[in-house]
């Protein structure tokens, strides 16, 4: 048996797998999120390990014998968020999150800095990145920088409490904006660049290796054997993809979870800063990946519900499972700021076209729709730098409506596949890291793809309407950007 955990942003989950691969049980603990002030997120550290413990501890009280026989634990987490550690190894401060947009201006810092940025980290400096945290944190909170022992990404602190080491796997210190993407390595110059060095990093291992082994305690509290491996594990979207089997060049999927990301292998370092195009490792020896992020995918629609004082499902209930073409109001899902292809932290959000006669339905179609244009945005961004990708597999939250499918693939322009245990797919690929980890098997004999559900093509009858309604909605963000802000 094999347990994964995928350490969030709205929650917890934990996987438990069978030596067939099946998911034999699941369990989730819920996340608060605070924002002390505009463009802020921060979460507490303590909070992902109270999190993590209780959804393990679910599943010991309903399959204890299962929970027994686990051999291999793998971790994913939500990427970037800078967890500042003192010499006693406790938080000094809440973490700071990947949605969060405070350190714009570190970031020009960072690129005067250290000029060779882009062609050591492969990525451009932006504030959801960890490094540029760093740097606000020396100019603002000069007190706690002094005091920084060690900086884990949220994972590894989960890591730490859970076996003593301090450890980071590649796939997930590719996004820090300290490590050396290409040669897999820290980089001693774009830590210096942050007042840091080797010794604030925790050691690095990939994603399927032992990073570490279970503490005692824990093991006796699930009852697991005294020699449980804990895998490097992975960023989520790498994840996600190892629980998607995307482990080839050219695979590719698309995440509608809390942020959205255009994801695809590639078996070289493939950088594209240009077009705000992010290259990490991958989570396997010898693989990298290109990402699209958008900061706000399944976060608007959750939004437009919280908003709405309803639920996801009792928006999305009226509209069936299709429509017949574009909303006649555009939403730019810029809640959080937007990543790829603007590089913008203080863009926000905006409906455009309302009339006295616009109703709920049109608007709930508006965020659906405007997701999946940014995700267009994305697609082409990866396309420009790599060639076309073709289809993509769908997984997230979003995943669940069929509508939202559909609509990506009328969007999109190529077919969209729904697949089984989409929604767990970061927790499942954590399992799959920790048995590699415990077993050393290959990994295309375990990281095989999940059955299909349904596949969504993109419909004629709708392709040009689309292309149109999206070329509109392109060109508002230009024509909005300064009142955006």
């Amino acid at each position: 048996m094999y347990l994964g955990l995928d350490i969030g942003t709205s929650g917890v989950k934990a996987v438990l797998t069978s030596e067939a691969g099946a998911i034999v049980a699941t369990a989730a603990r819920e996340l608060a999120l605070s924002h002390p002030a505009p463009l802020w997120s921060e979460q507490d550290p303590d909070a992902w390990v109270d999190a993590a413990i209780g959804a393990v501890d679910d599943l010991a009280s309903r399959h204890p014998r299962d929970l027994a026989r686990v051999a291999g634990i793998g971790l994913s987490g939500q990427m970037h968020g800078a967890t500042l550690l003192g010499e006693n190894n406790r938080p000094l401060r809440p973490a700071i999150l990947w949605n969060d947009g405070r350190s714009q201006a570190e970031c020009g810092e960072l690129e005067r800095r250290c000029p060779s940025l882009h062609t050591i980290a492969g990525n451009l400096a932006m504030p959801g990145f960890t490094a540029p945290k760093l740097l606000w944190v020396a100019r603002h909170e000069p007190e706690i920088f002094a005091r920084v022992a060690k900086v884990l990404l949220p994972k590894a602190y989960v890591r730490y409490r859970l076996t003593g080491e301090m450890v980071e796997d590649m796939s997930d210190a590719a996004g820090t904006l300290w490590l050396d993407v290409g040669g897999r390595r820290w980089s001693e110059a774009l830590l210096h660049a942050t007042g840091l060095d080797l010794n604030h990093m925790p050691r690095l291992v990939e994603g399927s290796e032992v990073s570490a082994v279970l503490a005692p305690d824990f093991a006796r509290r699930w009852g697991m054997a005294k020699d449980v491996v804990v895998a490097g594990g992975a960023g989520d979207n790498a994840a996600s993809a190892i629980g998607l089997g995307a482990i080839a060049p050219g695979d590719a999927f698309l995440s509608l979870g809390t942020s959205g990301v255009v994801f695809r292998v590639t078996d070289r370092f493939a950088p594209a800063p240009a077009s705000a195009v992010h290259a990490f490792c991958h989570a396997l020896p010898g693989l990298w990946h290109q990402m699209g992020v958008m900061l706000s995918a399944a976060a608007s629609l959750a939004w437009l519900a919280g908003v709405m004082e309803t639920s996801a499902a009792a928006l999305l209930a009226p509209l069936g499972e299709r429509v017949d073409g574009p909303s006649p109001i555009k939403f730019l899902p810029y809640l959080d700021g937007e990543r790829t292809p603007h590089n913008d932290a203080a863009a926000s959000g905006a409906f455009v076209g309302l009339r006295g006669a616009t109703g709920r339905g049109q608007i709930v179609q508006a965020v659906l729709e405007g997701v999946a244009f940014a995700a267009r945005d994305n697609l082409a961004a990866l396309s420009a730098a790599s060639g076309p990708i073709t289809e993509v597999d769908l997984v997230g939250g979003g995943s669940r409506s069929p509508l939202w499918a559909q609509i990506c693939a009328d969007v999109l322009g190529i077919p969209v596949h729904r697949v089984e245990e989409g929604e767990v797919g970061a927790a499942l690929g954590a399992a799959r890291l920790g048995r590699l980890a415990a077993t050393g098997e290959d990994p295309a004999e375990i990281c095989v793809r999940p059955r299909r559900l349904a596949s969504f093509v993109p419909r004629a009858s709708v392709a040009s309407v689309y292309d149109d309604a999206y070329r509109r909605w392109r060109a508002l963000y230009p024509a909005l950007k300064e009142s955006l802000k």
